[in-house]
């Protein structure tokens, strides 16, 4: 046993008082004379005797009742386990308000439990303490201290929120604002699913801190979420038939079966049929978008999965434009085959420019720039054409059979590509194609054994340079690279060995390869703008500075309506949206009245996962040093928190036991001697 303040037991020196009251306490008695006394001093005898009973009672029931009262300011208590926490506290709480805390235990969500839990946290210490109730809205306002009643306000506000942080970020923001003054005790605690994909281990710092893990679970519920969409082709075209990927996620080990996933377009919902998933797996499935109007356009792609719904829809938002743009830089005249084949597609605008007369300031707004048997390139080509490159276009570069190769040779040093080696005259042809890239994959539904591939009557042959990271695309028969494929920044840059006359190479001649080559080399474009972002995770949006007005305003649209942080960085404008976005949708980024660009939200699919750790987990992977609440979750947290914190108090007891000893001598006192 042991008392929180023991000074107050020299209060028990004051048991004496009423001792000496009653020692030296002298009735005074009146004589009465009487014949025969004889049997009046038996009575007198007799009462005597219950007096002074009476009153050694009444006095002792007086001696507890004080020494008692005197306990109670002790305020005497058994220690538990734990050393009891003196001192200057501070209690942070934080709350997990994510998605996956919306689960049912016993018909209650694990939000609304976790937020009970917290008020009998709270309600466990004293109003001079000083609380952080912290949830995933992360908010700098979370980072203030509050009273006792502040803080029980604050849980009351707390809802669901789309956020997800690991737990052990949370944690360095709970220490931060413990921080900000000296405490001599820094109490956390977690109350969480402690979901596997955001439990990560984090250690304590000094002894002044003391973590505890608060776990809730719910029931296991199957689940099955869209995982993610993108497009099989970097750029959507228009009239065309677009393939989109959807991959679908089986989150529990049982199989699922009948899972209905549509696609809505333009206005018009697609069924997709009857999804079968095994468990713990994931399946890719396909929808055909036919694209028919320019600009930007939006789809959302739904599951019908019960109970966890968060996640059975996907938005994206992308643009199409009406045509792609290829640029055409030759050294002399054009090439006769290069612009037939763009005026058999319609939705490939083709320009031709010399090169000595090149607009460098328009060069961004290509897809593809093709040099066409250049004999040198100028510095100043070659700076631009490295910065179209690195900002993401294409380039295709066929050198001239009189290529100055100490200018060109510059031009593809700085550039990142191999470099020439002099013009040999002489007859390959090519052995090999590559289907598992981009440019031909899935272009041929049956084998190419028989498929005509070009034939060259010279080349350069190529100083090969491991660093710079050529994928051959088509290849000779001696292994010697035809095209081969590199990246620079966000573009990517396709040299091919050898001139592209008709003279000396006949590739424009085999329309099998040129055509979708072609094609292929101007829809992948390195800068198509991302179709969806996920809430939380993606604050920033760069979009394009058409005006380079550092005055402008971009306003942003949707579920909510804000002013986001803007920087100017150039010809792009980087978009900090913040914590703004908090439900997943569609939402427009407006200068003005002028819609430039929609984004898609999306909520984290992190929290698809239903997968927790246990006690046993919990105690593994943060050692021993840290309190895990887990079979204390349906008992009252005031008073569990009060005895492993404090032992167990025995001052309200004391009072008890005062008022049954005043109570015993009011009994006794009407007690008729």
């Amino acid at each position: 046993m042991q008392f929180v303040f023991p000074n107050f037991l020299w209060a028990l020196l004051l048991l004496a008082i009423p001792i000496i009251i009653h020692l030296f306490f002298f009735r005074r008695f009146k004589k009465v004379y009487f014949t025969n006394v004889k049997f009046l001093k038996e009575v007198k005898e007799e009462t005597s005797s219950r007096n002074k009973l009476k009153n050694l009672l009444i006095l002792l029931s007086r001696l507890l009742a004080l020494a008692f009262l005197v306990f109670a300011f002790a305020q005497p208590f058994l220690p538990s386990k734990d050393q009891r926490i003196q001192g200057k506290k501070a209690v942070s709480i934080y709350l997990d308000n994510s998605f996956s805390m919306s689960a049912l235990t016993n018909d209650v969500s694990l939000v609304n439990k976790a937020k009970q839990k917290a008020q009998e946290i709270v309600a466990a210490y004293g109003e001079d303490e000083r609380f952080q109730i912290l949830s995933n809205n992360f908010e700098a306002a979370q980072q203030r201290l509050l009273t006792k009643e502040e803080a029980l306000a604050s849980i009351d506000e707390i809802t669901e929120r789309p956020e997800v942080y690991p737990l052990s970020q949370v944690a360095n923001r709970q220490r931060q604002a413990l921080n900000q003054e000296n405490f001599d005790t820094k109490i956390f605690y977690q109350i969480s699913d402690f979901q596997k994909n955001i439990s990560d281990a984090y250690e304590m710092q000094d002894s002044s801190e003391q973590m505890n893990l608060i776990p809730l679970q719910a029931v296991q519920d199957l689940n099955v979420s869209i995982d993610s969409v993108w497009f099989a082709t970097k750029v959507p075209m228009i009239n065309q038939t677009n393939k989109l990927v959807i991959k679908l996620t089986n989150h529990s080990n049982e199989d699922r079966d009948g899972v209905r996933l549509s696609v809505n377009h333009d206005g018009q919902t697609r069924p997709l049929g009857l999804k079968n998933i095994k468990a713990n797996s994931s399946t890719i499935d396909t929808a055909n978008l036919n694209i028919t109007t320019p600009g930007w356009n939006t789809a959302d792609i739904n599951i019908v999965d019960y109970p966890i719904v968060f996640d059975d829809n996907y938005k994206i938002a992308f643009e199409v434009k009406e045509n792609i743009k290829v640029l055409n830089i030759n050294q002399g005249m054009n090439n006769r085959y290069l612009d037939a084949l763009f005026k058999g597609i319609s939705f490939i605008s083709a320009d031709n420019q010399a090169s000595s007369n090149v607009a460098y300031a328009d060069l961004q707004s290509y897809e593809l720039i093709i040099l066409n048997d250049l004999v040198s390139v100028s510095s100043g080509l070659s700076s631009a054409l490295d910065e179209y490159v690195v900002g993401g276009g294409n380039l295709l570069i066929f050198p001239g059979r009189n290529a100055d190769l100490s200018s060109f040779n510059t031009f593809l040093s700085q550039i990142n590509t191999n470099t020439l080696q002099p013009f040999e005259e002489k007859v390959e042809e090519v052995g090999r194609l590559n289907a598992d890239e981009f440019i031909f994959k899935d272009v041929f539904e049956r084998q190419f054994r028989n498929i005509k591939l070009p034939k060259v009557n010279g080349s350069f042959g190529l100083n090969q340079v491991q660093s710079r990271g050529e994928e051959v695309i088509l290849s000779y028969r001696d292994g010697g690279s035809y095209i081969g494929k590199y990246s620079s920044g966000n573009g990517h840059i396709y040299l091919c060995s050898a001139p592209l006359n008709n003279e000396t190479n006949d590739l424009v001649q085999n329309a099998e390869i040129f055509v979708p080559m072609i094609f292929k080399m101007a829809i992948s474009s390195g800068t198509s703008k991302q179709i969806s972002y996920t809430i939380g995770k993606n604050r920033t949006i760069e979009i394009d500075n058409e005006k380079s007005n550092t005055d402008i305003v971009y306003k942003v649209k949707g579920e909510q309506e804000f002013i986001p942080s803007q920087i100017n960085a150039g010809t792009k404008v980087i978009l900090n949206m913040g914590d703004n976005i908090v439900k997943s949708g569609i939402y427009d980024i407006n200068l003005g009245e002028t819609t430039v660009r929609k984004v898609a939200f999306n909520y984290n699919k992190l929290e698809s996962e239903l997968d927790y750790f246990n006690t046993r987990d919990l105690t593994e992977i943060y050692g021993e040093g840290i309190n895990i609440f887990s079979n204390q979750l349906d008992s009252n947290f005031t008073q569990v928190i009060e005895e492993k914190d404090q032992g167990i108090a025995f001052w309200k007891w004391c009072i008890f036991i005062v008022l049954g000893f005043l109570a015993i001598e009011q009994i006794l006192l009407r007690i008729k001697s």
